[in-house]
């Protein structure tokens, strides 16, 4: 209490508010863009379900096995923690369900990418998906496409490419799937190869790397500007090695279902063509938003949507995702959770959120880093099921103060004062001297900063006073 004043310190045990969904000063209010419709012939959404209900049945099938005979009490499922279905569980699989291993094997990792089926450790557990899968359409046309951003982990890589040149070729089938659905028909895989060798060379210029054919002379950076593109002595040898990796992008599409592949041409399948209209138009959307942050780095996206609502912010992500590839994607958020800025770190989280499934090896794989932790336990949670106003419940003590503290970070840098003594009534501590001493024993860097901004802020002179004690005792070691 003060000197005159008596004041009841103890905090109310009140949920964090997510930062991302504090209100903006930003009018948002703005004329909606018609809903488009997609290109004419596109199957109505009934009929690609039950498109990709047939596509997937095979997977579906397998993962109602698993629901059944796997999980916790029951057998495992892997045996390396790495979802690889373990060699009894296979041989029993195939034996119920009359199939060799192998099938048992494909289809298994099929319901994987398609989110029917989920592997925590040595267990397995049913998707939502699968729940839903009979009675909800955008349920299956989520999980189709889930598989089809997934399709470079359907078919095993060629052995023996560079894994740079795969990336590559990742890098750039989108732009050939763009062309094959506005082509809308046929299309020949000599054609597709010369788009595929455009994109590729661009990637290649946009990282300064020039190629040049065996036994010549490295070129200069001018080289480009004096050859001609037929004239250019790297082709033959770049041809020799994007023919096998389009040969292996085109047979893995066809494995999805997103294509037709065969005669010395390709063919999108109506999935497969609704699918990539569909990320055009997340892209078009994207490029038409106020924030536009399409084009932009993860980090940059992420500020870029720091003042949007949640609803547009999400827009913002399903688009920018729409743009990469989901392990790059991934990949750059989680660089950008790794900076100093916490409230990026939080954003990051809430478009992983967006990317579901696909995400999960790559989150669960941050868990052991301290300042990706806490926010990787809760999108686990989340993921596993767990209600969202539940899932904190899964970390610690020492993880939640750890949380509390990278918030109060993100508030003072990019909040005002009012907002950071409210930030007080999210705690778990249920007395402002138990919050401080656990915040000066969770050892966050920003510790000394989020104290001495939290005592700035506070108008009751005695709390300052305390915090601004304990900002002291931090900053020199004290106790």
């Amino acid at each position: 209490m003060t000197s005159r004043i008596p004041r009841d310190s103890r905090l109310r045990l009140v949920r964090p508010r997510p930062l991302a969904a504090a209100p903006s000063a930003v009018n948002e209010r703005r004329p909606r863009r018609p809903a488009p419709r997609p290109p004419e012939g596109t199957p109505a959404p009934a009929e690609l379900a039950r498109m990709a209900r047939s596509g997937l049945a095979a997977a579906a099938r397998v993962a109602r096995w698993a629901d059944n005979a796997l999980g916790p009490g029951r057998d495992a499922a892997t045996t390396d923690g790495k979802a690889t279905l373990s060699d009894a569980t296979a041989e029993r699989a195939a034996s119920d369900l009359g199939l060799t291993t192998d099938r048992i094997r494909a289809d298994w990792d099929t319901a994987r990418l398609a989110g029917l089926v989920e592997v925590h450790g040595d267990s397995a557990r049913p998707g939502w998906r699968l729940r839903a899968w009979n009675r909800d359409d955008s349920a299956v046309l989520r999980g189709w496409v889930a598989l089809f951003d997934a399709w470079s982990l359907a078919s095993p890589e060629p052995g023996d490419q560079e894994p740079g040149a795969v990336a590559e070729v990742v890098s750039a089938m989108p732009q050939v799937l763009s062309f094959l659905q506005l082509s809308a028909g046929p299309v020949p895989v000599e054609q597709l190869l010369d788009l595929l060798r455009q994109r590729v060379t661009e990637l290649r210029t946009e990282r300064c790397e020039v190629p040049y054919g065996a036994g010549s002379e490295p070129a200069t950076p001018l080289a480009p500007v004096l050859l001609s593109a037929d004239a250019d002595p790297a082709e033959p040898a770049q041809d020799a090695e994007l023919v096998p990796l389009l040969d292996w992008a085109l047979h893995a599409l066809a494995a999805v279902g997103a294509l037709t592949y065969g005669a010395g041409q390709a063919t999108l399948t109506p999935l497969g063509s609704w699918a990539v209209w569909v990320k055009l138009e997340q892209i078009c959307v994207a490029a038409q938003s106020p924030a536009g942050n399409i084009e932009q780095s993860a980090e940059a996206m992420l500020r870029g949507c720091a003042q949007l609502r949640p609803n547009a912010a999400r827009a913002e992500y399903r688009a920018w995702l729409a743009a990469r590839t989901v392990g790059s994607a991934v990949a750059e958020l989680l660089f950008a959770a790794r900076g100093d800025d916490a409230l990026l770190r939080g954003l990051a989280f809430e478009a992983l959120r967006v990317v579901g499934a696909p995400a999960e090896p790559d989150v669960r794989a941050v868990v052991d880093e301290p300042a990706l932790r806490p926010y990787a336990l809760l999108w686990l949670a989340e993921h596993d099921g767990v209600d969202p106003e539940d899932a904190h419940e899964v970390l610690t003590r020492q993880e939640a103060t750890w949380l509390w503290v990278d918030t109060a970070a993100a508030v003072a840098d990019h909040g005002e004062a009012p907002m950071l003594v409210r930030h007080l009534e999210s705690a778990l501590q249920p007395t402002v001297p138990a919050l401080l001493t656990e915040v000066r024993a969770v050892g966050h860097p920003r510790t000394v900063q989020v104290l001495v901004a939290l005592a700035a802020a506070h108008p009751d002179p005695a709390l300052a006073k305390a915090v601004r004690r304990a900002a002291f005792q931090v900053h020199t070691g004290g106790s």
